[in-house]
């Protein structure tokens, strides 16, 4: 009597799906907008900001530049199969992790965690700022 405890035919990915990546960039953004809208009141903080900004910049820019040069130079035996896989069928799959399998939905949740914790608790921390600024005599 054997127990299974893996699915069988469960498609196995390696990459993350565009729109993971998209959501990314998309919370980084956020990150970046919330620090400029909601902290920056005096001269000073301008260069910090800046930098942090260009810090986040090149974060976004360089992957996705190797991604552009990936794309472009793949082996031969890759440059004609076409790997367009839905989001639906790439989230009910597996996801490959240091020669084990997690399931894709919560490979793709553990990456967007952090970045989301960041920027809603960056907005959340400005927002408290402002209120207390505005409230102060």
């Amino acid at each position: 009597m054997a127990r299974q405890l893996t699915t069988h035919n469960t498609p196995v990915f390696d990459q993350f799906h565009p729109r993971v990546y998209g959501t990314a960039v998309g919370l980084v953004v956020w990150f970046a907008l919330a620090a400029w809208i909601l902290f920056d009141r005096q001269s000073d903080i301008s260069l910090p900001l800046a930098m942090v900004s260009v810090l986040l910049l090149v974060a976004v820019l360089l992957p996705w530049s190797l991604s552009l040069v990936w794309k472009r130079h793949r082996p031969p035996r890759e440059r004609h199969v076409d790997n367009k896989v839905s989001f639906d069928d790439w989230k009910t799959g597996d996801f490959v992790v240091w020669g084990s399998r997690i399931h894709s939905l919560d490979a793709a949740i553990d990456m967007l965690l952090p970045l989301a914790a960041v920027a809603f608790g960056l907005t959340g921390i400005g927002i408290v700022f402002l209120v207390c600024a505005y409230s102060a005599p």
